[in-house]
This record gives C-alpha cells, structure tokens and sequence, in this order.
C-alpha cells in the first residue's frame, strides 16, 4: 500500500524554483536535523534533503509545513519569484521596527537577498536620553554610515570618541566595536544604513 510520504514524493516535480537554500540556511540556524524537520513536518527525510538541495520542488501544502516547522515568514520564501517593482515604498505607519532595550529601529528599506553582496539595511535610530546602542559593541563585518537629525550624542569607535551633532555624518568599518550614545537633553535621531544587513534579517 502506498504511504502519504511516498505519495508526496511521486509528485513533486523538478522545477528551477530554489527555496531549498534558505530552507537549509533556516534549518542550520536553529541547529535542527534533517530528521528532526522531516519527523515534525511528516515527511521523509529524503524528500527533506532533496528539497534542499533543489533536486525537487515540493507541493505547495509540503513547502507550508516546512515553513511552519522553521518558523520562516513565507514573504521570505517567497520574495524572488513575486513581480518586484522598481521602486520600494515603505508606508510610515506600516514600518517595522525592533527594539534593543529602550533603543527603537524603524526600518526605512527591506534588505533583499537577491542584491547579494550588494544588500544593504537602512533605518532611523531612536535613543532616549542617556541611553545608547548594543549590537555594535563586539563589531561585525560591513560598513556603516549615519546622518544625525535630531539631538546630539557620542560615537564609541575602539578607543575613540566622537562628539555628533544634529547634521553631522559619519562612516566607517563596522569590523571594530562601536556604540552610539545619546547625550543630549533630547531623544537623538538618526538616519542609519548598514551593509550587509543586521538587525532586519531573517
């Protein structure tokens, strides 16, 4: 008698589609196995690898169990294959935004993988008074620059401090330990970009 599993396995079909990547990429995150994602999906662990390695395409209900075991937004999945427009627009109200502590992030641009090495983030940065950023305190690969538009504060750079005020720049190497601090009498400001992407990535 033929099982579920194997049902599923005759239909998929070879198709130049390559979710298996970020699925793979997804799955080595999290620190899961090939056989952990197969038994809580139900399916088998062959059709599971197979996937990844885009030797098949999975049915649409096989690829939505996959992304729910993962716990991967389908928009992520599916982002290549949509008809991109040449302009992006981000509605003020519709931003996403994080947080780390009392800092805000809203994002301005949705970074996009298809760009490669290209990728960028930008965002503006809220820091309440006497407060500052995290992240950047052990440095990551990339680059960064920033525009102050509002408030004043300081940029921790290794040993270095730099005094910004609203309408000042700066760039530089984000390999180093870095930190923005907020020591005005306001909440500072910020317009930020960072490449390759940070904080809004999935």
């Amino acid at each position: 008698m033929t099982t579920e599993n194997e049902k599923t396995e005759k239909i998929v079909r070879r198709v130049p589609y390559h979710f298996g990547e970020k699925l793979r990429k997804v799955r080595e995150r999290k620190g899961f196995t090939l056989k952990m994602v197969a038994s809580r999906a139900g399916v088998s662990e062959s059709l599971v690898s197979q996937i990844e390695r885009n030797r098949v395409s999975p049915a649409i209900d096989t690829l939505l169990v996959l992304a729910d075991v993962l716990d991967i937004n389908l928009e992520y999945l599916f982002e290549e294959y949509r008809r991109e427009r040449p302009v992006q627009v981000i509605k003020a109200a519709e931003r996403r935004t994080i947080t780390e502590d009392s800092v805000l992030f809203e994002e301005l641009a949705k970074p996009a993988e298809s760009d490669g090495q290209n990728a960028v983030e930008s965002y503006v940065v809220n820091i309440p008074i006497g407060e500052h950023t995290h992240r950047g305190s052990y440095g990551h690969l990339g680059r960064e620059l920033g525009v102050v538009v509002q408030g004043r504060g300081k940029l921790h750079y290794e040993n270095l401090v730099f005094e910004l005020e609203k309408g000042d720049s700066v760039s530089f190497s984000a390999s180093s330990p870095h930190m923005l601090e907020n020591t005005g009498d306001e909440p500072l400001k910020a317009f930020w970009v960072v490449t390759p992407p940070q904080r809004f990535i999935q």
